[in-house]
């Protein structure tokens, strides 16, 4: 794919969302991280249910260490892997609050010295929170940068390190939303919508005909 259409694709994508971002419910970076933390294999509203009952207990590493473990899984239970999720989720902020003076770093390798904290966690902090042009590449990313030809690559990191190299400047800092939200709701797995994608005519994926057919 060359840089006039990869530089289309995400005039085109803004177009069509100007204001991209995440779907999880935050207001401060501390909660951000614990949402992205009880996110792994679990929807978003689902997370969204269990962090509005426990942000309004405790929102802060040492309100959730005051919490204490129990406290914490009562609140998240109906979050898949939720044993693992808060013990991790417990061990993050006592080492927030013992390094960090409770605060979250801003940095990739304080990030992925979290437990639980990997990079595609760290990324979407650092995008999300900081305001920093990273991308996060989950399985909706992965797919939708494969399937449409504006970064091929065998892993995450691959096609990480070529979306940072080829999409555009400007469009860097809101790219992980974009393409998230592309691979949710439209360049799905099974069925991509391609008769409704706002791209369509300048994606490489070789059987869209097929699909829209």
């Amino acid at each position: 794919m060359n840089a006039q259409k990869r530089q289309a694709i995400f005039a085109r994508l803004r177009e069509h969302t100007p204001e991209p971002t995440t779907e999880l419910h935050w207001t401060t970076p501390f909660e951000l991280l614990t949402a992205v933390l009880l996110s792994a294999q679990a929807t978003d509203v689902g997370v969204n249910k269990a962090t509005a009952r426990l942000f309004p207990v405790a929102n802060t590493p040492a309100a959730i260490l005051e919490l204490g473990l129990d406290g914490l899984k009562a609140h998240i239970k109906t979050i898949g892997l939720y044993n693992t999720k808060a013990e991790n989720l417990m061990k993050t902020c006592r080492i927030l609050e013992e390094t960090h003076g409770g605060e979250v770093p801003r940095t990739r390798a304080a990030l992925e010295a979290l437990p639980g904290v990997g990079r595609k966690t760290a990324n979407v902090i650092l995008n999300t929170a900081f305001g920093e042009p990273t991308i996060a590449v989950d399985t909706h990313i992965f797919r939708v940068a494969n399937r449409t030809g504006l970064a091929k690559g065998k892993d995450v990191v691959e096609v990480e390190q070529k979306l940072l190299r080829h999409v555009p400047r400007e469009f860097r800092q809101d790219a992980h939303h974009w393409l998230i939200l592309h691979g949710r709701y439209t360049c799905v797995a099974r069925k991509p919508r391609c008769g409704s994608c706002v791209i369509e005519d300048l994606c490489e994926y070789p059987d869209k005909e097929e699909i829209t057919a």
